[in-house]
Parts: structure tokens; sequence; C-alpha cells
């Protein structure tokens, strides 16, 4: 279950990869890097329509979550950064991250069920993947990842190029063990990725109806809890 939670809040965190390109994709990995760096400079808010399947190989199932998710970053460190996403399929749940506090909780509002966890002793591994995305600079992603150009991928019939990433560290390692994002030729952002465990379970995740560094909805970055929700507080932490 805590390495279940963890992978949620990881993929959340890792939720999409920003980065300004040309109409073609580049030529190799340096090129795809110096793009990011210049992306990170810019990039405030994201708003986005998510899909998210999960496969579970032992049972050979695949499990579909849809919704949408925010973005808010205020500087360059984690600390400044806010996220949500609103699971909307096929029960609703409520997932939020505050950077400045180091905390994710998720909310259940069918049970009304709120689970708050503390970035805690897996900090370094949660910040390892939270410089994949939202405007993560390329030379940050240097630091913490082996990574190949893959050439070039379409998705959904938009041209896209590809990016694999290793983690170097074995704790990050432990929560996926390689990541592929698909980037958009043209508008270099993330169309898809794919999270893929050493146990062969994997998650790919879909965006549509992107929205850049526009004014985001009053109150994304609280949850509505009710005076009779139950707290469940995990031991250890995640």
């Amino acid at each position: 279950m805590m390495k279940k939670s963890l992978s949620l809040l990881v993929f959340l965190v890792c939720a999409s990869l920003w980065s300004a390109a040309q109409a073609n994709p580049p030529a190799n990995l340096q090129t795809v890097l110096s793009l990011m760096d210049r992306t990170a400079a810019t990039l405030h808010t994201v708003q986005t329509d998510f899909n998210w399947d999960d496969y579970a190989r032992v049972v050979d199932s695949h499990d579909q979550q849809t919704g949408v998710m925010y973005f808010s970053r205020s500087g360059k460190q984690s600390k400044d950064v806010e996220m949500s996403a609103e699971i909307k399929t096929p029960a609703p749940k409520f997932v939020l991250f505050n950077g400045k506090a180091g905390t994710v909780q998720v909310y259940e509002p069918r049970i009304d069920r709120l689970t708050p966890y503390n970035v805690g002793k897996n900090k370094a591994t949660f910040e390892a993947f939270l410089v994949l995305g939202f405007g993560g600079a390329g030379s940050d992603l240097e630091k913490n990842f082996k990574l190949d150009y893959a050439g070039t991928e379409p998705v959904n019939g938009v041209g896209c190029y590809k990016l694999k990433l290793v983690p170097l560290a074995a704790s990050a390692r432990n929560t996926f063990a390689s990541i592929t994002l698909w980037i958009d030729a043209k508008r270099g952002i993330s169309l898809q990725q794919r999270f893929d465990q050493d146990s062969g379970d994997y998650r790919v995740a879909t965006y549509s109806n992107i929205k850049l560094n526009e004014k985001l909805p009053s109150g994304v970055f609280k949850l509505k809890t009710t005076s009779k929700t139950k707290v469940i507080n995990p031991q250890g932490g995640m």
C-alpha cells in the first residue's frame, strides 16, 4: 500500500513534461535539454485533462482513470509547487500536493475519507521525479536520470519525439524502473508518458485540452472535506 501511494504521488508529480520545441523533432538529446532549460523559466500554470491506463501484469488487466489536473509554480524549487488531480471516473478522488508543506493529501468523497502523507524520508526520490515535468530544466534531468533520445513516433496522429529515462538512484528505480516521454514536436508539450515497473506493471498517461500559463479556476488547490471527514494517518509516512 505504501509503495502504491508513493507511485501515485510520483506519477502526479511527473504528470507532464513541457519544453519549447521547433516544428521539426530535435536532432539530438542535447537539443531537447536546451529547449527544456529555456522553457523552465516561463512555465507557471498548467491545466489538462488526462487518461491514466494502469496495467497489472499478474492479472492481465487494465484500470482506466480520467479527470483533470492542475499545476502552479511560483519559483524554481520544489517548495514553490502546488499540484492537484481531480479523478472523475471510475470513482471520484482528489490528490493534492503542497510543496511548501511537503505533503500529499488523498480525499475520497464517496466514503468521506482523507489520507495525508508526508514526503519525509522519500524526499530525495520525490525531488528526482519532480524535475521531470512542468518546466523542469534539462540540466536537472541529467543529474538524476540516464537519458536517451529515442527518435520520433506519432501519438494520436501528432508527430512526437521520444525520450527514455532510467533513474540513477536505486531508491528511485524502486518506484519506476524507466519512463518514456512523447513530446509534441510542434508545441513542445508531453502528449503521452509510460511509467514502467520491474514487475511488468505500467501506467500510460495521455493528455488533452492542455492550457499553459492561463489563470486557473479558484479553489483547485483546496480539498472540499466535511465536518465528518475521517482522517486516516498511515504509519511511517510515505
